[in-house]
């Protein structure tokens, strides 16, 4: 039974949703980085609910770092990070009615019982605060080496959101930074926002689908078979509650393509080599080529909804009906951008650590 990712750099998870707490430990880290605890705050709260589109159970995060911190500095030892549970209303949930499109019945298959099920245990998306408070950790490292990153809602209950555009995207990844409901386009937010409050007011839910991009990467990070940058992103990206896709580039649509019409020219810019399009999405055989890695996710509709629902009693063996009770986001694409972001951060922070060492992070450069 193994919750742990990573080979520079590990990560492993740890709690359940209704459980004391849930938090993070990072093996690996370099020591001598700095911690800004105000700064994981604010990504903290990137993630919390914040309005009528999402969930209300709301939780302070009032994270602890319990080790591997001293004088607001990693010191190279495991850093743990504790983010207690303050706000679980247990009562809601009943074990045996496996909610459609949860992981109720696989946890019980694969835990013969032993899970904890209340909020969906260590498979909700409660343990997502962990990944951030995480990725929190390694995101200024990445900063100082020139790396930016950042996610928007692509799409989400039929609307759609502007693309980042090639030519503004250090400007747009400045956006985001900012952004509450992380889009692109204030119209597409205010329609996805009407979409999700519909959705909701019908006791139903909806999903769509991310953007990402990544900035500044050296070329040459990754591997040629099995860990290439998109197989370890995709890896990690999978983790993710309600991700069911990953396409980098142009992804999909770039299948009604001639490859005249999707092939990135290269030429020389100012000493370094560039390509005038980025339909690969910056990786070419695994293997960063110096373009923004950009890539799409997939999240499925909130499973969580309040109509009546066809199940199993699986402790019964029989068949029945649900309806979900408990406080659930009607749509959790806003919330899962900064999970995005950090699950990035991290898969990043491992390829750079894996190719230069871990010491760059503190020198600021990459040999």
């Amino acid at each position: 039974m193994k919750n742990s990712f990573g080979n520079s750099l590990t990560v492993t998870l740890f709690g359940e949703s209704h459980g004391p707490a849930v938090g993070a430990v990072l093996d690996g880290l370099c020591p001598g980085l700095a911690v800004d605890e105000a700064y994981l705050e604010r990504q903290l709260a990137r993630r919390r609910p914040a309005g009528e589109t999402d969930t209300a159970r709301t939780e302070p995060d009032r994270f602890q770092i319990i080790s591997g911190v001293f004088n607001g500095k990693t010191t190279g030892t495991p850093l743990c990070i504790v983010i207690p549970n303050e706000n679980a209303r247990s009562g809601d949930y009943e074990y045996g009615k496996a909610r459609p499109s949860h992981a109720d019945y696989a946890a019980f298959a694969k835990y013969h019982g032993c899970e904890d099920y209340r909020g969906g245990g260590h498979f909700s998306g409660r343990v997502t605060a962990a990944l951030v408070a995480a990725g929190a950790v390694v995101r200024p490292a990445l900063a100082g080496l020139g790396v930016r990153l950042g996610t928007h809602i692509l799409q989400c209950g039929g609307v759609d959101d502007a693309p980042f555009n090639e030519n503004e995207i250090e400007y747009e990844l400045t956006q985001l930074e900012q952004a509450v409901f992380p889009v692109l386009s204030e119209e597409a937010g205010r329609l996805m926002r009407e979409r999700i409050a519909a959705a909701k007011a019908e006791g139903d839910s909806v999903g769509g689908a991310t953007q990402t991009a990544v900035t500044g990467l050296p070329a040459g990070l990754g591997e040629p078979w099995f860990d290439s940058v998109e197989g370890l992103l995709s890896h990690a990206l999978f983790s993710v509650g309600g991700v069911k896709g990953v396409a980098f580039g142009a992804g999909f649509a770039g299948t009604d393509l001639r490859g005249s019409e999707y092939n990135d020219a290269l030429r020389m810019e100012n000493g370094a080599v560039k390509t005038l399009t980025n339909r690969n999405g910056g990786v070419n055989g695994g293997i960063t080529n110096g373009m923004p890695v950009v890539f799409r996710c997939a999240v499925k509709p909130t499973p969580s909804i309040a109509k009546t629902q066809q199940t199993v009693d699986f402790i019964n063996n029989e068949n029945t009906d649900i309806e979900i009770k408990g406080r659930h986001d009607p749509a959790i694409l806003r919330r899962v951008c900064p999970v995005i972001d950090s699950v990035t951060a991290l898969v990043l922070y491992d390829l750079i650590a894996g190719r230069y060492g871990t010491d760059c992070f503190v020198k600021g450069i990459v040999p």
